[in-house]
Formats: C-alpha cells, sequence, structure tokens
C-alpha cells in the first residue's frame, strides 16, 4: 500500500508554474537499498527494448532500459508502494494516478555522451496535461552531470524529437512541429532549473518539459530509475509512428481517446 506523503502549496504551485521541482528525502534507507538492488538486476538482466545510448568510443557508457517494471519486485514497490503515487496526484493536480512506464538511465564512470536537450511527451503515445516523471538517483549528483530544465517548457509547445546521437527526426515528418531554439546560447530567455541531489531526493517534471544533463566524471556513476505517472485526463494516442517505449498490442485493446484502463497502465492512487 503506498505511502503517504503532504506537500505543501508551493512545491504544487512551482510544478505548475515551471513544470520542474526538487523533493527531498522522499525515500528511505529500506527503499534506497532495495531500488539498488533492483536496478543492479536489471542491468544484470536488461529486456529486449534496452540500448547503449553512447558512442562505441566513449569511455563510459550510457546503458538505458524501459518497462521491466512488472519482472522487477524493487521496481514494483518504489511504483506502487512508496509516496510516489500520492506524490504524483498532489503534482498533477489529479483524483487519481496510474502507472505509465519504467525507465532505467545509467551512465557509468567517465561518461562523454550528454543527454541532449529534449521533451519526453512527443516520443509517448498518450495525449493530456495531467502527468509527472520522477528521475531518482541512487548515487550522488553533482551539479555538473544532474538533469537540468527550461523553466516553464511545459507550457504547450510541441518541439521536434530526435535521435539522440544523429539528431534524426524518425517521430514526427520534417517541419511538423518546432524546432529546439537555442537553448544555451540564450540564456536570459530559457532560465534553467538544476539541483544537486543525494539518495533519496528526486525531481518530478512535466512530460513537456525540455530537460537535458551532461556526461558525468570518471569517478562518478549516475544509476538513476525513472517512473512516469499519468493522471485523469490522460487519453490513448496511438501513433502512427514507432513510439518510445512501445506498447505491442495496446492499439487493438484500447481505442484512440481512451482512459488508459488497461493492465498495463494500473492505478496506484487512490489505494483501494
Amino acid at each position: 500500500m503506498a505511502r503517504t506523503h503532504a506537500l505543501d502549496a508551493a512545491t504544487v504551485e512551482a510544478y505548475t508554474a515551471d513544470g520542474a521541482v526538487v523533493l527531498r528525502g522522499v525515500f528511505n534507507a529500506s527503499e534506497l537499498a532495495q531500488l539498488e538492488r533492483g536496478i543492479e538486476h536489471n542491468l544484470a538482466h536488461l529486456s529486449p527494448l534496452a540500448l547503449v545510448a553512447s558512442e562505441t568510443d566513449d569511455p563510459g557508457r550510457f546503458v538505458e532500459d524501459f518497462c521491466t517494471w512488472q519482472d522487477n519486485p524493487a521496481y514494483q514497490h518504489i511504483l506502487c508502494d512508496s509516496a510516489l503515487p500520492h506524490i504524483a496526484a498532489q503534482l498533477m493536480q489529479s483524483r487519481g494516478a496510474r502507472i505509465y512506464h519504467d525507465h532505467l538511465l545509467v551512465k557509468e564512470p567517465g561518461t562523454r555522451q550528454p543527454t541532449p536537450w529534449h521533451q519526453d511527451q512527443p516520443y509517448y503515445n498518450v495525449s493530456g496535461r495531467q502527468n509527472v516523471s520522477f528521475w531518482i538517483p541512487v548515487d550522488p549528483v553533482p551539479m555538473a552531470s544532474t538533469l537540468r530544465f527550461v523553466a516553464g517548457s511545459h507550457a504547450g509547445i510541441w518541439y521536434m524529437p530526435r535521435t539522440f546521437r544523429d539528431q534524426q527526426a524518425k517521430w514526427f515528418p520534417e517541419g511538423a512541429l518546432a524546432e529546439l531554439p537555442a537553448i544555451e546560447a540564450e540564456p536570459e530567455r530559457f532560465g534553467q532549473l538544476a539541483w544537486a541531489l543525494e539518495p533519496g531526493d528526486c525531481v518530478a517534471f512535466h512530460m513537456l518539459s525540455l530537460h537535458a544533463s551532461s556526461g558525468v566524471g570518471p569517478g562518478q556513476r549516475r544509476r538513476v530509475f525513472s517512473a512516469r505517472y499519468l493522471g485523469d485526463d490522460a487519453r490513448h494516442a496511438p501513433r502512427p509512428w514507432r513510439t518510445s517505449p512501445q506498447f505491442p498490442g495496446l492499439a487493438g485493446r484500447l481505442p484512440e481517446g481512451a482512459t488508459l484502463d488497461d493492465p498495463l497502465f494500473p492505478s496506484v492512487w487512490p489505494v483501494r
């Protein structure tokens, strides 16, 4: 059963206004130890969806994996029984919260590969404004390698999603969406949010928030578990292209515009 964790009004207001907020001390020592075990198990048993997002000449390694929570008891506990479901509902200002998917992101020591500026929702098969992603490190994350956000970038503009390595548009036709602005070149126009994190902390962000991160130093390992939730207004939005992640068979079960009432996306708040 999910733990309750009441947020103050200022935190919810900051999430609504900025599209990203830091949450300190969300996870206790037992949960962190369990999550660390879950991440190591995932790394040792990568799924068919796993990919290496760094170049072959990178001195480190950037590994991602998706949608393994149903086979990983540690991930199940964090997604269902930690404080995240209650926090998610509050941040989304939604009566309910359902799991969307999990995402593992591990940058091994010395990884040069940055995570370029992007939004998540254009890659997904959902519509709606009530959503939240949690970026949860089990290692200390200094400012130099933390996740950075453009404050307020979740307001509604969808930017063209491109592949991280070669910048190809594989999801939307060229010209269908706005191109990313020169974020780093105009810091006064694109104010950034970023926080150093300790194990137990996390950041919460909207799926349309522009975000990016750098590589990690030679003595640093950055293991992150990302948990994603949907609120009351989320609807199935089938795409004519390959989404990331994919949900095989879902289009045959749920019509376009349907609520995501499917075993892949269980409701975890309110607790029943």
